[in-house]
């Protein structure tokens, strides 16, 4: 199978915005399985709070958005300190059209699973329970 160039160009960007000092932002690796109902998607996002994640629908495509910093008001005198601000961003287009009514997305031991019942063209914004 071949490698996708984006993914290449993302980890090429992601190195060089970590040599000068950057928050980074990735996409954060996804699985998209058909139950036969529905689509479910799952994407690793550890240490994110529930609440810094945002999750929307649009047609086929999911997005989802995580941000997180860290605590920038301690005084301690660090001999390195590369935890920064840290934000994640993901789009998947789904194989087929979905319905919003039923969407739920929950987030357990840093795993975001998204599931979509299928049918139908949506645009909705789903909590994250």
């Amino acid at each position: 199978m071949r490698r996708d160039p984006f993914d290449e160009l993302g980890e090429t960007l992601d190195e060089l915005n970590a040599a000068f000092g950057g928050g980074e932002r990735r996409a954060p690796p996804a699985d998209v399985a058909d139950t036969g109902e529905a689509y479910e998607v799952r994407l690793d996002l550890p240490g994110y709070d529930r609440e810094a994640i945002d999750v929307e629908l649009d047609a086929r495509t999911l997005r989802v958005r995580a941000e997180r910093d860290t605590d920038r008001s301690v005084t301690e005198r660090y001999v390195t300190r590369e935890r920064r601000h840290e934000a994640v961003e993901r789009a998947v287009t789904l194989p087929g059209d979905v319905q919003e009514a039923g969407a739920s997305a929950t987030h357990e031991n840093g795993v975001l699973t998204v599931r979509l019942p299928k049918d139908g063209p949506s645009e909705e914004h789903i909590a994250v329970e």
